[in-house]
Order: C-alpha cells, then sequence, then structure tokens
C-alpha cells in the first residue's frame, strides 16, 4: 500500500488519468430513477440535493430520539444519533478540507475527493438505519430475522437511502451513485458472511445478546441495488471490492474493502464516538480523572504519540477542570488533532481511485484512537448500569416483534398491513415488521410497548 505523498507529483500518465477521470465522474452522480428536471432557478448540484433530502427526511428527524450511547430521557446533555451524525458530519468535511490543503492542487486525488456536501450526505445518513436502543436494538431485531435474512444496522441504512425513503416510489431517497456507494461500508451480501448461530432458548429472557450479533452486510433484497451501485467499476474491482475473510470457525466473515469516501465516513464517525463520547460519560459524572490516569492515560502514552505525550497532562486538566470552556478546548484538541493527522494512502488492488484511496491515521494516532474507544466500551458501555437498560430496550423489542408477527393484518399501521400481505406472497413479509420496528425511536418504541401489553395505558385516541 503506497502512501499518497509519493504520488503527488503528476506525471503525464496522472494527467491522462485525470482528464479521463472528469469525463467519468457523472456516472457517480446519477440516481437509480434518472435524471432529474431541475426547478427553475436550481443550481444546486446533485450531491447538495443529496443533502437535503437526507436533513428534510422523517427518517433523519428520527435520530433525535434514538439511543447513541446512553438511554434517552436518561439526561438532557448526552448526544443522540441526531446530534452524533451532525459531528460526525462536520469532522468527515473537516478531514475532506485538511486533504484538499495538505496535498498538491495538481494531485489526481483532488478530482476524486468528494464536495463538502457529498461527505456531508454520507455521514448525516451513515446511522439512519440504526433502530431504537442502540446496538441492542440491532441485536435484538437480528435475533428475530436470523433465520429470514438478518438485520444490520448499515444495512438498513443502505435499504432505507435506496428502497424505503420518502422520495420516489421504488427507489427510496433515490440519491446518487456515488453517495450510496459511500455508505456502503460492507459490500457483502448477507448470505455470504452470516456464520452460525446457537439454538434459540425457549423464552426470550434467557437470550443472550452476545451470541446474537449481526454480519456486517447487505441484505440479499438489496442485491440488484448493490449490483446498480458498483456497476462502473471493471469486473475485477467488483470481484475484489466484494471480498471477505473466512474464519475456519462458526464465526460471521467480514468483508476487506470499503471506498474511500466510506473511509472518511469511518474514520469521522470513530472520532466523533472516541472523543465527544468521552465527554458525555465526563460530564455525567461515569468517568472521573482517576479511571482517566488508571486506564486511559497509560494507553494513550504507550501509543506513541508525540503530540499527545507533550500535550496529556494539560489536556487532563482541562477535561476534568469543571469549566465548560476548558473542557471544550480539550476535546476540540484531541479532534483536530485526529483530523489533521489524516492521510491518504493506496491500495494497489484496486484500478478505480474510489476504491484504491483509502484515508488512514498513522499508526500512533489509530493507536490512541482505538484506545479510546477500547476505554468507552469497558467502563461506559459495558457496564451493568448502561447493560440493564439495553437489556430492558432488547426485551421490549423482542416482544413487540412476536406480538406484530402474531396478526400483522390486525396489529400493523393499516399501509404497512398491506406491504406485509404483498411481500408475504414473494416470501419475506418478516423483513416489513422490522424494517418498522427498525424506524421507531426510543420514544415510540415504549409508547407502543405500553399500548400492547400495560392495560392501564395506551388510548384509540394516541395516534401510532
Amino acid at each position: 500500500m503506497a502512501n499518497i505523498e509519493s504520488l503527488t507529483t503528476p506525471t503525464s500518465s496522472d494527467i491522462s488519468t485525470r482528464n479521463t477521470s472528469l469525463t467519468a465522474l457523472h456516472i457517480w452522480q446519477e440516481r437509480r430513477s434518472g435524471p432529474i428536471t431541475p426547478r427553475h432557478n436550481d443550481y444546486r448540484s446533485p450531491y447538495q440535493r443529496d443533502r437535503a433530502r437526507i436533513i428534510h427526511s422523517a427518517a433523519f428527524r428520527r435520530l433525535q430520539s434514538k439511543t447513541q450511547i446512553l438511554a434517552i430521557r436518561q439526561n438532557d446533555y448526552s448526544r443522540t444519533r441526531l446530534t452524533h451524525s451532525l459531528e460526525v458530519a462536520q469532522i468527515g468535511s473537516g478531514i475532506v478540507h485538511h486533504l484538499k490543503h495538505a496535498n498538491m492542487t495538481d494531485s489526481v486525488l483532488q478530482t476524486w475527493l468528494p464536495e463538502e456536501s457529498l461527505i456531508e450526505t454520507i455521514c448525516l445518513s451513515h446511522d439512519i438505519g440504526h433502530p431504537p436502543f442502540g446496538h441492542g436494538g440491532e441485536i435484538a431485531l437480528n435475533y428475530m430475522m436470523s433465520e429470514h435474512g438478518g438485520f444490520e444496522g448499515n444495512a438498513q441504512s443502505l435499504r432505507i437511502l435506496g428502497k424505503r425513503g420518502s422520495y420516489s416510489r421504488d427507489f427510496g431517497m433515490d440519491v446518487t451513485r456515488r453517495a450510496l456507494l459511500g455508505i456502503l461500508k460492507y459490500p457483502v451480501i448477507h448470505q455470504k458472511v452470516v456464520g452460525t448461530y446457537p439454538e434459540k432458548p425457549s423464552s426470550f429472557r434467557q437470550f443472550k445478546a452476545s451470541q446474537w450479533n449481526p454480519p456486517k452486510c447487505v441484505y440479499q433484497e438489496e442485491e440488484q441495488l448493490l449490483n446498480w451501485i458498483l456497476s462502473p467499476l471493471s469486473e475485477q474491482d467488483q470481484d475484489t471490492f466484494c471480498l471477505v475473510n473466512k474464519p475456519d470457525t462458526a464465526q460471521h466473515a467480514k468483508s476487506l474493502y470499503s471506498s474511500f469516501d466510506a473511509s472518511i465516513m469511518d474514520l469521522a464517525d470513530d472520532i466523533a464516538y472516541g472523543v465527544h463520547d468521552l465527554e458525555d460519560a465526563i460530564v455525567l459524572g461515569m468517568v472521573n480523572k482517576e479511571m482517566w490516569l488508571q486506564h486511559l492515560e497509560p494507553a494513550l502514552l504507550a501509543s506513541g504519540s508525540d503530540t499527545l505525550s507533550a500535550n496529556i497532562a494539560t489536556i487532563r486538566e482541562n477535561i476534568f477542570s469543571g469549566a465548560s470552556h476548558l473542557r471544550k478546548d480539550a476535546v476540540g484538541f484531541l479532534v483536530s488533532h485526529f483530523i489533521t493527522s489524516c492521510n491518504v494512502k493506496k491500495q494497489d488492488v484496486f484500478s478505480h481511485p474510489l476504491l484504491s484511496y483509502q484515508v488512514h491515521l498513522p499508526d500512533s494516532e489509530a493507536k490512541a484512537l482505538q484506545a479510546l474507544k477500547n476505554f468507552e466500551m469497558q467502563h461506559i458501555i459495558q457496564t451493568p448500569e448502561v447493560q440493564m437498560l439495553v437489556y430492558k430496550g432488547q426485551q421490549m423489542l423482542l416482544e413487540m416483534f412476536e406480538a406484530l408477527l402474531s396478526d400483522p393484518l390486525r396489529l400493523l399501521p393499516t399501509e404497512l398491513a398491506h406491504e406485509w400481505q404483498a411481500a408475504e406472497q414473494t416470501g419475506n413479509g418478516r423483513r416489513i415488521i422490522c424494517d418498522y420496528m427498525a424506524s421507531m425511536t426510543d420514544d415510540y418504541a415504549s409508547r407502543l410497548y405500553n399500548k400492547l401489553f400495560v392495560p392501564s395505558l395506551g388510548s384509540v385516541f394516541e395516534p401510532m
């Protein structure tokens, strides 16, 4: 894998490639529905239209009441999926801005850097398919769908953008091909990567979440959409892009590659999670200075980052100072450091720039970011206090799914009941129930649970 710095001086071959690239860019702006006739005096680019579609969609608005890490309504400070997505978009555009100015203006890379509205579209919509109650909700829905194509948050995001969104009868949000490629973190069909699950317990109460993690994938139902997204690529690039590792055990296989834009989005997501979600935990008292000194600071120092080592005392004092402006200075320093450390490497196994270019952090900064993520997983997410809430959300979703599945025509909203009936004729009506469950906010799911199972709550006058 070659560093892009060695490729920034253009040769005659580079110039020829860049000219060819410019003529090929338009194919990535296509939509499955075909060309759009611009409204009068509307000069927006296709990617600006994509961003507008995401921001104005119901699926995006619902993120305001979906759990990021800490449950909604536990406080009025911590981040939701919506505010997290906004921060990922800001960091993603910051990475692109950094790469634009850190590389030579006549580099071939400049041709393929996503414009701001495109990377914001990808980042804003990266969690749009995630269900209520965070990753716990994802596992619960995968459990109910394990014999019917599975459930996975990234696959659901692609399904909404390409099929279930509200801007087209048949093509969902109907965003551009390149936006869909950027969302496509795992370009492999479910059947190609799913492992072997244990036997299901006799009761939901015996459900063990760790045994039902979903494979990272695209649903079988979206195989035609996947083929359309990848169709401009050479056959060899397509075959390589869709390769997976194959573990010897019954575990899920994993895809090996993602696109250039997806690598930017994924890194922005990791930075937002690693830094901003830690800030939430500190402000709420879940992480204190003693925990930082014992568990996190040694790992950050061991990463080998000279910048973090030189500034670690200031970061620690500011982030635990109790003064919001000093805490924000520490958080901003960390985010800025990760953004400005980014570089681009080239995967020589691909011929197309949208696959060959990848954004990376240097090893030391990558280890530091991983240390932040590991700390949060161990000392925040996996604590009994958080896991009890995760378990409760999972149990609610499992019971509601079972109830809706028992009599869909009776219990589903009328329009969805008709969709379920039509889908049953093609063999997978359960996917429609799963779409409905995944679209719910935490609040909506709680209200529906009460309406179904708590006799004293719910009313015919309460719209669902």
